[in-house]
C-alpha cells in the first residue's frame, strides 16, 4: 500500500512513503469522504488511518470470489430472519476519531438498519456486528492485527479473518482468545448472530461444487 500525503483536501500528491500528516493537518472522516469522491480519484481505493490517507491495491479475483461466497451467506441469513445488513466493496466505517480512521472491512454484517432510509451517504459510526478481513497474499500480518484490534476497539462483536490460501478462518472477540477453525469445521454466530451457521469451506467452494 502507498501513503499520500495530501495539503488538508487540496489535490494530492504522487504516492510516497511518507507520513501523510508530514507538514499537513490530520484529515477528518467528513473531508476524506469528500476527498475521496473528488475526478482524480476515481477507481482508486484509500482508507483513512489516523488522519493519513493510505491507498489499497484493489483485489484480485480469488479474494472478490471469497468475499462474494461471505456475503452471499450472511445475506440469505439476512433474509431468513429479518434482521440485518451485509456491506462489500470495502464500505468504509469510522473506527476511530481524533485522529480518524476509516476502515472498509471486505465484509460486514450491521444489526442497526431497520428501513431503507436509514441508509445515509456517510460513513457510519457505528459498529457492525461481524468485520469481515479476507487475506491476500501481499497482506502483512502487523496489518491485519492492527485492524482487528480497532475493529474489537470499535465495538465489533466478532471479527473474522479469513485465509483463501490456508482454507481457515481465525474468530476474534473481544476479550477471548483467537479461535482458529479449519475448512472442516462449522462456524457459527453465537449469541452475537443468531442462528447463522455454515462450513468453513462453503466460503471457498465453487458453485455447484459438492460441499464436504
Amino acid at each position: 500500500m502507498s501513503i499520500i500525503a495530501t495539503d488538508s483536501i487540496a489535490r494530492p500528491q504522487p504516492a510516497m512513503t511518507i507520513p501523510a500528516h508530514v507538514g499537513v493537518s490530520p484529515m477528518t472522516a467528513e473531508e476524506f469522504a469528500a476527498w475521496v469522491e473528488r475526478p482524480e480519484n476515481a477507481d482508486r481505493h484509500f482508507e483513512l488511518v489516523q488522519g493519513g490517507v493510505i491507498e489499497v491495491p484493489p483485489p484480485k479475483r480469488p479474494h472478490g470470489f471469497v468475499c462474494n461466497n461471505i456475503a452471499w451467506r450472511l445475506t440469505n441469513h439476512a433474509e431468513s430472519t429479518g434482521r440485518g445488513i451485509v456491506c462489500t466493496n470495502d464500505s468504509g466505517v469510522i473506527v476511530e476519531r481524533d485522529p480518524d480512521t476509516v476502515r472498509g472491512p471486505d465484509v460486514s454484517y450491521f444489526d442497526d438498519v431497520t428501513d431503507e432510509s436509514e441508509l445515509v451517504y456517510e460513513y457510519p459510526e457505528v459498529p457492525p456486528v461481524i468485520a469481515v478481513e479476507v487475506l491476500s497474499p501481499n497482506d502483512r500480518v502487523n496489518d491485519v492485527a492492527c485492524k482487528v484490534d480497532e475493529y474489537l476497539a470499535f465495538g465489533v462483536k466478532q471479527v473474522w479473518v479469513v485465509d483463501p490460501e490456508m482454507k481457515n478462518v481465525a474468530v476474534h472477540r473481544p476479550g477471548q482468545s483467537m479461535r482458529l477453525l479449519k475448512r472442516d469445521d462449522e462456524l457459527t454466530g453465537g449469541d452475537d448472530l443468531p442462528g447463522f451457521s455454515c462450513k468453513v469451506s462453503d466460503f471457498f467452494r465453487l458453485p455447484g461444487q459438492k460441499a464436504t
